[in-house]
């Protein structure tokens, strides 16, 4: 007879066991999304009642003719099929992880009648066998509705949109337009905030995420920091953001080098040196974050040097104009060479300890006409200002928007 011992051991493999089952069953459902029963939005414009429905998804390795091959095809070849569609249907567009249904007859032969293929949620190709061969693309209709939210920080700006129901896309896309006049790091608990967005609805059912920012206000500091977007240029339809006085919330250089931000030494004439254990001018800022974190250029530019020495590892300095320069510092690898052009976020390294350092981290310094400079306490510019003659209609679209963000920001 089993001991007790014995019985644990044999209790708990089976929850493990159950709990490995339970979770390839929760996997394989959320990547077939359209195992609900047929409705209008999934079935194609067949009656799925009428056939074998066969879902899947695209597996590494697998092509359309690998896919079709395998299937009861009756007289026809996987090569005339793939000649008679391939200027319809970009057959090497098909990705790994798409949804495709196969159609098959409800008799013992299952012979394949339709495939279908999802390259995104609002679009599909059909491939139909019966009679002749034919191919083409149906596209579900979108509708946008707009949405205003508002609340109080007691967390992340994901955490807070997460329990309002919203795609965290949208905290993503709010980071970007911020990232040059809010640190959201130094968010704190209650910091009022409200969004206008629009989202993507697919045959006004399905929920498709968030397609645009019309307005934003954080709270950052004790002032209401607003957002909108408005193209200057009318034919280009370019857009930048600004807030509610018109100027541009994106400035010609980021806030820092890396997206997450630990600062453990300032820009100072006099410094306790770590390795070196003297006191000297420290012309940087050092910003500590795990070896191999992606550091990026500030702003845009020609790389003017990369290299390595004693001191500072190994490094990259980049020239945006006439007046400034930056370099990066105690790099783990060096990923630009030498009169490469850059893009303001472009990644040109990754976070390592090589030089004097005693962890890993970037040194950032800054030179403005030729001096080095503290970034952090500089005023530095702002890209595509505001034309004069531009704000009387800029001013005009925002009314509206801004009435509506602050009748919410005083609840």
């Amino acid at each position: 007879m089993p001991n007790i011992h014995t019985l644990k051991k044999v209790s708990i493999l089976i929850i493990v066991l159950f709990s490995l089952v339970s979770c390839r069953q929760s996997e394989t459902v959320s990547i077939i999304p359209d195992k609900n029963p047929p409705t209008e939005s999934n079935n194609f414009g067949f009656n799925l009642n009428d056939f074998n429905v066969f879902h899947d998804t695209i597996r590494r390795g697998d092509t359309f003719g690998s896919i079709i091959e395998n299937q009861n095809l009756g007289d026809i070849q996987v090569y005339d099929i793939i000649e008679k569609v391939k200027d319809s249907f970009n057959l090497k567009t098909i990705k790994i992880g798409k949804p495709f249904t196969l159609l098959r007859t409800k008799d013992r032969h299952k012979k394949l009648e339709v495939f279908v293929y999802q390259p995104d949620r609002a679009s599909y190709y059909v491939i139909d066998f019966r009679d002749s061969v034919s191919v083409y693309k149906k596209t579900r209709p979108i509708r946008f509705k707009q949405r205003i939210i508002s609340g109080k920080l007691d967390g992340s700006l994901s955490e807070a949109l997460s329990k309002k129901g919203v795609d965290v896309a949208l905290a993503q896309k709010l980071t970007k337009v911020y990232a040059w006049s809010i640190d959201f790091f130094k968010l704190k608990k209650g910091d009022k905030f409200g969004i206008t967005f629009t989202e993507r609805y697919i045959d006004d059912t399905i929920y498709d995420g968030v397609d645009s920012l019309k307005a934003a206000f954080f709270e950052y500091k004790g002032k209401l920091i607003y957002a909108f977007p408005f193209a200057q240029n009318q034919v280009s339809g370019k857009q930048d953001y600004y807030d509610d006085e018109g100027k541009a919330l994106k400035n010609f250089f980021l806030k820092a080098p890396l997206k997450f931000v630990s600062i453990t030494s300032h820009f100072t004439k006099n410094r306790f040196h770590p390795v070196q254990l003297i006191w000297k001018a420290h012309k940087g800022t050092d910003y500590a974050a795990p070896s191999g974190t992606p550091i990026m250029t500030t702003a845009s530019g020609v790389v003017e040097q990369t290299g390595y020495s004693a001191g500072n590892g190994n490094f990259v300095k980049v020239k945006h104009d006439k007046t400034y320069s930056t370099q990066y510092l105690h790099m783990s690898k060096i990923l630009v060479r030498k009169g490469q052009r850059v893009n303001q976020g472009s990644i040109i390294g990754k976070v390592g300890s090589t030089g004097l350092a005693t962890g890993p981290h970037v040194c950032y310094r800054f030179w403005k006409n030729g001096v080095q400079v503290d970034a952090l306490k500089l005023k530095l510019p702002n890209s595509q200002p505001m034309d004069s003659k531009n704000l009387p209609r800029f001013m005009t679209q925002i009314k509206p928007l801004k009435r509506e963000l602050d009748s919410v920001a005083n609840l």
